[in-house]
Formats: C-alpha cells, sequence, structure tokens
C-alpha cells in the first residue's frame, strides 16, 4: 500500500451546521466512492473553512458519518481578498494501491473553479 493525499472541496449557501453536515458527508462519500476506500484506508483528515464559516466543526460531521476512528483535525483559511466564500476544503490521507495519477480529486457545488486541473 502507498500513502497518497486526495483533495477536495465544497460550498455551502450559508453558515448553517445542517448545511455543513450534508456537505461535508456527500464531500467524503463522494472522495471515498471515487477512489474505493473504506475507513479503515483513511490515515487522517484535514479540514479548513472560510473565514465566514463558525456555525461548526467540519470534523463534527465527518464524526456523525462514522469516521470516529480517524484523526481529524480542522482549521480555518488565510482569508485571501476575492477567494471562493463558505468554503470547506479537504485533505485526506489515504493508504491505497493508486498511483498519484490514479487518484480522484473531488470539487463539488462549484469549487472546481479553485483547481481546474485537479477536479474531476
Amino acid at each position: 500500500m502507498k500513502v497518497r493525499a486526495i483533495r477536495g472541496a465544497t460550498q455551502i449557501e450559508r453558515d448553517d451546521p445542517g448545511l455543513m453536515q450534508e456537505a461535508v458527508v456527500e464531500l467524503m462519500k463522494e472522495i471515498m466512492r471515487a477512489n474505493s476506500l473504506e475507513s479503515g484506508d483513511l490515515i487522517s483528515v484535514i479540514f479548513t473553512v472560510t473565514s465566514d464559516i463558525c456555525s461548526d466543526f467540519p470534523a463534527a460531521s465527518a464524526r456523525a458519518m462514522g469516521l470516529g476512528d480517524v484523526p481529524l483535525l480542522c482549521s480555518t483559511e488565510i482569508p485571501v481578498p476575492g477567494s471562493l466564500p463558505r468554503t470547506i476544503r479537504t485533505l485526506v490521507h489515504c493508504e491505497t494501491e493508486r498511483s498519484q495519477k490514479q487518484v480522484a480529486h473531488i470539487y463539488l457545488r462549484g469549487t472546481s473553479v479553485l483547481r481546474k486541473d485537479l477536479a474531476q
């Protein structure tokens, strides 16, 4: 098995815990589906949010979907002028047999503009 890092992002309409949970669960499920991962393959997950999100931790949503055994970390993105608002990003560290070129990075809900070179 190799250790790989998978990028992902999503956006919510407003800062609301329910919307965050829906978006984080959707993003994590799609990352895991697209990369044929199970929770036991995950080493750690880092979440960042833009400074306009403060209603909840994205890690709480990941724990609620069953990722409680995976080390999770949350942080705030630097507030770059003109950056995409209400954005949740993730960096998933995992074990996989996929090569770096085979890894599927997932950008949902309008966030593909962040990394057009990586978005599936």
